[in-house]
């Protein structure tokens, strides 16, 4: 979550903005302004809520090193997790590993997901979006409708332009921009507001930072045309 420029890339990671690369090569993963070894209270809740049955396809887009995949995988989901740093999938396959559990974990770009059309229920995204390069947010949310089947849905959580403070990504998305990129594959079902300071913003090192947190459902057909 941490301010981030694009960088040169190296010969290990031939992605989108390596400089993620850069970050999990240089430092200890548990010291990242955006490391917990759990995942964020408000998934476990919007998980709970949505009561997905035991067994569903499930992927955690910009996975990092793997704690909500771990915890997706413990409570019975089929999970795969994304992220465009190599580094960051090696040290995920190794806690799963060293967890036993069977998680799906690829090394690949947003814009480019290695996996088959409508192969996911369901998708959580909690700080990729609002992290990636500008020219690459519509493709990814085609890219993420794309793997998930009609009706499925996707949790995405980003800081949004609202929030000034010195932590968090260099481009930050209104609602409004976020619903001009995602309202042509998805339906915004739900969309919630927290204040930086609150117990419910998202937890940076000792900094709560205000965040927008909404539940999308993937269009079964295109959108229809403005009246």
């Amino acid at each position: 979550m941490a301010e981030t420029r694009d960088s040169p890339g190296r010969a290990t990671a031939p992605f989108e903005f390596a400089g993620w690369e850069e970050w999990y090569l240089r430092r200890d993963h548990r010291q990242m302004p955006w490391f917990s070894s759990q995942p964020s209270p408000w998934v476990v809740r919007s998980v709970r809520e949505m009561q997905l049955a035991p067994g569903s396809r499930v992927l955690d887009v910009g996975c990092g090193t793997g704690s909500t995949a771990l915890w997706l995988s413990r409570r019975g989901f089929d999970t795969s997790g994304l992220d465009v740093s190599p580094t960051a999938i090696q040290i995920a396959r190794y806690r799963a590993h060293h967890a036993g559990l069977p998680i799906d974990l690829r090394a690949a770009s947003v814009d480019q997901m290695p996996f088959k059309r409508g192969e996911f229920d369901f998708a959580i995204d909690t700080g990729c979006f609002h992290s990636i390069p500008l020219r690459l947010r519509e493709p990814y949310a085609k890219e993420i409708a794309r793997v998930l089947r009609p009706d499925g849905r996707l949790l995405l959580t980003w800081i949004p332009r609202e929030v000034g403070t010195a932590l968090g990504p260099p481009h930050r998305p209104s609602l409004a921009e976020t619903a001009s990129v995602f309202e042509r594959w998805f339906v915004f079902v739900e969309v919630h507001w927290y204040a930086s300071g609150s117990r419910e913003g998202w937890k940076v090192y000792r900094e709560r930072m205000g965040r927008c947190t909404a539940l999308l459902v993937r269009r079964r057909g295109r959108q229809p045309r403005p009246r």
